[in-house]
């Protein structure tokens, strides 16, 4: 059957309109259908420090709302490379994300030599998540108790004092070798793959001192377990406003910062990221949630992606 030209024309458009539609039903049913299965969250530190605090955080507050099961995987090592490339590898479905770091996305691509993926291009953003100083704390045996007698003791035994953090390239380790040119001593770095390792270490004696995040070692510092001599940023942290600043000692301008982000591997659909990017929000908005991290030394910030 041949048609007139201008029905034939609006019967190409009737069938264009009709796929149209059809395929924004699909796309609002996709939507729709995140989540269908356990989500989780990639950690790539040991546990009890600041990346896992926040990552429990989201999976306990999105495990609620969503009603699937929200996992927190901890994939120590390297820096946080380890971890990382298992996400950057993963598929950008929104069932696997990343807490990614200062150290990760900031610091790493310029310290290792060779990188297994491209920390800018590999993972797209969600959301800030928040940040905290970090503290430089020392074992009671170490027979201190404030900075000037750690740099005074730090130049009488010069490269035998101990420093530990939680890997090369992280932030705690690049306070440690900023405080080392800024107050111009030999004290060695030892790496740890995390807290779980390094604060036992610093307690028993076997570390002189320990660049932490704040929120991870302020358990210790209130117990008495050991000295906190000074945080890195250039205010006095809320959480403990009786630890003075590095800056304010002696060391004027010293300031190193750790902040958290939640990442995905790139490609991930926007309406996923959107969506992703509304529960960090809720979550971290949350009078109580935000009043434990605070009172825990870390400042949450969420944001748009």
């Amino acid at each position: 059957m041949r048609y007139p030209r201008a029905l034939n024309t609006f019967l190409i458009l009737f069938a264009l309109s009709l796929y149209s539609l059809g395929a924004h039903a699909q796309g609002s049913k996709a939507k729709a259908s995140w989540p269908k299965q356990a989500i989780r969250i990639v950690v790539t530190f040991t546990p009890g420090g600041a990346p896992d605090i926040l990552a429990r955080v989201l999976a306990e507050s999105w495990q609620q709302s969503l009603g699937v099961p929200v996992l927190v995987e901890n994939r120590p090592g390297y820096g946080g490379n380890i971890g990382a490339d298992l996400v950057a590898k993963s598929e950008p479905d929104g069932y696997t994300l990343l807490i990614g770091t200062v150290g990760i996305h900031a610091i790493n691509n310029s310290l290792y030599d060779k990188m297994s993926f491209d920390p800018a291009k590999d993972f797209i953003p969600i959301s800030f998540l928040a940040s905290t100083p970090n503290v430089l704390i020392v074992n009671k045996q170490l027979g201190v108790i404030n900075w000037h007698e750690l740099i005074e003791l730090a130049k009488a035994k010069p490269n035998q004092l101990t420093f530990g953090s939680s890997g090369v390239g992280t932030s705690l380790h690049m306070s440690g070798e900023l405080f080392k040119e800024m107050a111009g001593i030999q004290i060695r770095h030892i790496p740890y793959k995390g807290r779980a390792q390094s604060l036992p270490d610093l307690v028993s004696g076997r570390i002189s001192m320990l660049f932490d995040n704040l929120s991870s070692s302020l358990p210790l510092i209130k117990a008495g377990e050991v000295h906190a001599l000074g945080v890195t940023t250039l205010k006095r942290s809320p959480a403990a406003p009786e630890i003075p600043t590095l800056a304010e000692q002696g060391l004027p301008g010293f300031e190193a910062v750790s902040w958290f982000s939640l990442m995905a591997p790139a490609r991930l659909p926007v309406n996923i990221q959107n969506r992703l990017n509304q529960l960090v929000r809720q979550t971290l908005s949350n009078p109580d949630v935000k009043s434990r991290l605070l009172a825990g030394g870390l400042e949450p910030a969420p944001g748009k992606p």
